[in-house]
């Protein structure tokens, strides 16, 4: 076993949920996966052709098992080709096991543009293909089924076996790519990211044992006993029309882990709220994912680099700016959108506040060694960051469906992967050497910062040598000076801009209060831990 990785990932202790088997680790076993190939796919577009390329060589026999928050069937996988509710259906007719979770929603008119129609329609056709997708609802009051997985597994050939784990969601909008002119096939958001909102986003194939171990997250919420819905006769009304199954057919006895396949050791990572009936795997929840960043900041160094949809809540903000005070030598670079997604007169104030007080707790911290960013493409328009990447010293990284917020921390069910590199080709922390010399979370690191600050590669000026706030900082004012001053001379490179939310008058807080706190970002932890920094 690895020193650095006992080093940064939980123990069975600190995951702090023993009625899980998910990683428990025992006499002979670590709490996570070793020997496994993590490959990061950055943008919906490069994710939807991996996963377009797996699913279209599967046969009779082969399984196919995803869980998603939001999926629309008739989202094209490759520009005018097959839909993944097309290609899903089709396999499950050739005799392909087909089972999905998908995330039951509060509806359009609770809760646009959350879409339960559209999930709705993505089971019911699966299910009238032959496959099994139920609608889940077993969550907390307000809370979500947010976790984004998909497992792959060969009747034949293990080998061969692969999963998906990231925020990119199986439906509209998120098929963009490094070029940022948005998915033709477009949620509607708030105006200013346009017509076809350009879109930034990330997920994780997994190669390796870490397969099985995905699978058994999943197995774990698809044996819940519990009712998928509340019994009301419109509930179970939604449920017929669907064509939902009442009782999930089992699930096969598990296969073994695939062979190993890779350097790469994956810790899997989750969020469930504590709810009334209890989830069995988690009868008092779970937040090992807000154990692990708390453990992960303590342990930073140099450099800690956050993609990130929201950045609100002072509970997760804490854990960075305790950092920041321990260590003088930190920075810290934080992308996020430039505006919510829903920014109108009710929705934007809870949202904004939420963030204005994480950003303000993080520079009362160190006001010259945090940076906050946002993108825009090349014309202009905001780049939505719906990303969820950390990444500390080149050495450990994230990426999963868990924002930064205290509803993903302690509500929503979430699932994230923490990922360290143990190949001799790379030095855990070595920010020094070049491309070729970095570990897997040093390369990710490279990928993201040469397209924003629109570098190549293997430019010396991204490797981590302690300029990189400078380096951010410069490109923000050369782009926003260009604006200032009326963009009448060439563009300057890159997609970053200073991020300046806009502030929430002392009026709108009276009220933007409580909804931020009971509806926008609540806090799922027992009632003891409310109101402290512990999770």
């Amino acid at each position: 076993m690895d020193s650095t990785v006992g080093k940064w990932f939980l123990n069975r202790a600190e995951r702090g949920n023993p009625a899980s088997l998910i990683q428990a680790g025992g006499a002979e076993s670590p709490p996570w996966s070793e020997g496994n190939l993590v490959r990061p796919l950055v943008h919906g577009a490069a994710y939807f052709s991996r996963l377009h390329a797996e699913l279209s060589g599967l046969k009779a026999g082969d399984r196919v098992w995803f869980t998603d928050w939001r999926g629309d069937g008739n989202e094209q996988l490759e520009p005018g080709g097959t839909t993944i509710g097309g290609l899903l259906a089709e396999l499950a007719r050739s005799g392909v096991e087909v089972r999905g979770l998908v995330w039951r929603s509060h509806g359009e008119r609770v809760s646009a543009p959350i879409s339960g129609r559209s999930n709705e329609l993505l089971s019911r056709q699966i299910n009238d293909a032959g496959g099994e997708a139920l609608l889940d609802q077993r969550v907390r009051i307000f809370g979500s089924h947010h976790q984004k997985l998909v497992v792959i597994r060969r009747r034949d050939d293990p080998s061969r076996d692969v999963a998906f784990v990231g925020g990119i969601d199986l439906s509209h909008s998120r098929r963009d790519d490094a070029g940022h002119a948005g998915d033709p096939q477009a949620v509607k958001m708030d105006s200013r990211y346009g017509q076809r909102p350009p879109w930034h986003d990330a997920a994780l194939e997994l190669r390796g044992p870490i397969v099985a171990d995905v699978l058994a997250v999943f197995a774990e919420r698809w044996n819940d006993p519990h009712p998928l819905d509340r019994k009301t006769p419109y509930r179970m009304l939604l449920q017929r029309l669907a064509r939902m199954p009442r009782h999930p057919k089992p699930l096969p006895e598990a296969a073994p882990p695939p062979p190993p396949a890779g350097p790469h050791a994956v810790q899997l990572l989750r969020t469930y709220g504590v709810k009334h009936p209890p989830f069995p795997f988690a009868p008092n929840g779970e937040r090992s994912i807000a154990r692990a960043y708390a453990k992960a900041f303590a342990q930073a160094r140099s450099l800690i680099y956050i993609e990130d949809q929201y950045l609100w809540s002072t509970e997760v903000a804490a854990g960075i700016a305790d950092a920041l005070k321990r260590n003088h030598s930190l920075k810290v670079i934080i992308v996020v959108p430039r505006y919510p997604d829903s920014d109108g007169f009710l929705g934007g104030p809870p949202r904004r506040l939420g963030q204005l007080r994480a950003i303000s707790m993080l520079r009362r911290a160190a006001p010259d060694r945090v940076g906050v960013f946002d993108l825009e493409n090349s014309d202009g328009t905001p780049i939505y960051v719906h990303a969820k990447i950390c990444i500390i010293d080149d050495t450990w990284f994230t990426c999963g469906s868990d924002n930064f917020n205290r509803r993903s921390w302690t509500t929503d069910s979430e699932l994230t992967c923490a990922v360290i590199d143990t190949s001799a080709g790379g030095t855990p922390g070595d920010t020094k050497g070049g491309p070729g010399t970095h570990p897997l979370a040093g390369k990710l690191r490279l990928q993201l910062w040469a397209e924003h600050l629109g570098l190549d590669q293997d430019d010396p000026r991204l490797l981590a040598d302690g300029g990189e706030l400078e380096l951010w900082n410069s490109a923000a004012d050369g782009l926003d000076q260009w604006h200032r001053t009326g963009r009448s001379t060439p563009r300057p490179a890159g997609q970053v801009r200073h991020h300046t939310p806009q502030p929430v008058p002392p009026f709108h807080r009276l009220w933007a209060e409580p909804i931020y706190r009971f509806i926008v970002d609540p806090d799922g932890r027992p009632r003891p831990l409310r109101g402290t920094t512990r999770f």
